[in-house]
């Protein structure tokens, strides 16, 4: 390893030269690019599984945040059967019966007077509160 001594500023500066640091594989122990390879590959595959999995996890459970200041909300669900489900929505306070089936929406009938009430605070209110709430209290499910 050769030194050489430079001065910058008035201060003494140690250089090694660069021949000395470089890193050369031994010939005993070449570089395994096929290993170097697999490793990228399965880290790729990795990251590509995770953005799968998340963009699947969040078309099961939805959107979490809570959607305020919206004009249609819906208050109930019921399915039908696999693809078919009826929806009532509230419509700038007009509920609606919809039936929803893949490609169509058909309103099956629209209601004078409110049948069922308005959820007051859906965030706070949500089954998934709920259920996170009895699980760290420990209380009784309603």
């Amino acid at each position: 390893m050769r030194a050489r001594s430079l001065r910058l500023g008035g201060a003494p500066v140690l250089l090694l030269s660069a021949a000395a640091n470089a890193q050369q594989p031994e010939s005993g122990n070449p570089i395994n690019i096929a290993a170097q390879l697999g490793q990228l590959g399965l880290g790729l595959v990795l990251v590509v599984g995770l953005i799968f999995l998340i963009g699947y996890l969040m078309r099961r459970v939805g959107p979490l945040a809570p959607r305020g200041g919206q004009h249609i909300k819906m208050i109930g669900s019921l399915a039908l059967g696999p693809r078919d489900r009826l929806v009532l929505v509230d419509v700038g306070g007009k509920q609606l019966l919809l039936g929803a089936s893949p490609g169509r929406i058909t309103t099956l009938h629209t209601f004078d007077e409110p049948v069922a009430e308005l959820p007051v605070a859906a965030g706070i209110n949500s089954d998934f509160a709920k259920t996170l709430r009895t699980l760290i209290k420990r209380e009784p499910r309603t």
